[in-house]
């Protein structure tokens, strides 16, 4: 195990309706993780169907509860970041919403996640867009959902995670975060391989994605998007693989870039401190 410390997952789900919950985050622990930001799963695992903002409060309330009870096993701490997953507007529309009906919805959704946020227990919002095809009038409704999760953010002054298709360029995203108020360098790309470019990554933990981010020698954290369903056991990756890695990037000479990835650019996008926290004061 790495002497390495802080070590920050900066995409994980723990799902205590469905899944292993805290479990998980105690396998994270036990490999050398330190620090988890906990993702609420999609509304329709916890909860079922959402047609009003009670339901997203509730799926909410139990990503912080879960995330609290991470908290108690790690020696640094867990952060909710709470959000509307960006496929919910298909379901939505799927059930007879109008795409227009589904944004409206969802963006309400949001605004119970920056209200999260203002009052203290979450620490970011996430967003996106689907990341299948989809008609354009359901692909420009989820753009105007995003759009406004960067208004939220800049309004609240926190990041926002982005769920979008893959690629690389996503520069453009960061510009329409920049038109609304929000810095670029606030704006998360979940599951990003190692050469996006725009967002800040937040690298998939695989071995060739992690080398390139390291050699591009630019800002980026690292997530495995462990899913935490007992039907996908390990999937995406499992909870120990970010440890895993830091270890085997440590002994490859990347030290300075994993310090970069777990407490400098954490720092710089969230606003925490990994260092602090794990010496046992807060941030």
């Amino acid at each position: 195990m790495t002497a390495f410390e802080p070590i920050l997952d900066d995409h994980m789900h723990l799902d205590p309706v469905n899944g292993r919950g805290v479990e998980a985050a105690e396998e994270f622990a036990g490999r050398g993780g330190t620090h988890l930001l906990v993702l609420n799963k999609p509304s329709w695992h916890l909860v079922g169907d959402v047609d009003d903002v009670d339901g997203f409060r509730e799926t909410f309330e139990i990503t912080v509860d879960v995330t609290e009870e991470a908290s108690e096993v790690l020696d640094g701490r867990a952060w909710p970041v709470l959000g509307v997953h960006p496929a919910l507007i298909s379901q939505l529309v799927d059930r007879g919403y109008t795409p227009a009906e589904a944004r409206d919805l969802m963006q309400d959704g949001l605004d119970v996640a920056a209200d999260f946020v203002a009052g203290g227990p979450a620490l970011a919002i996430k967003s996106g867009r689907p990341h299948y095809d989809v008609d354009d009038d359901v692909w420009d409704a989820s753009n105007e959902v995003m759009r406004y999760a960067f208004e939220l953010g800049a309004e609240t002054g926190c990041a926002v995670q982005l769920h979008t298709e893959g690629g690389e360029d996503f520069t453009e995203l960061t510009e329409w975060a920049e038109d609304r108020g929000l810095q670029r360098e606030r704006v998360v790309k979940h599951f990003s391989g190692g050469a996006v470019t725009g967002p800040i990554p937040s690298v998939i933990a695989n071995e060739d994605d992690l080398l390139e981010a390291c050699e591009r020698d630019r800002p980026f954290m690292m997530e495995t998007d462990y899913i935490d369903d007992p039907d996908r056991p390990g999937a995406v990756l499992g909870p120990k693989t970010v440890p895993k890695r830091v270890e085997w990037l440590v002994e490859e000479g990347y030290e300075a870039e994993m310090r970069r990835a777990h407490v400098e650019t954490p720092a710089r996008v969230y606003g925490i401190d990994t260092q602090a926290t794990l010496d046992g004061t807060d941030a």
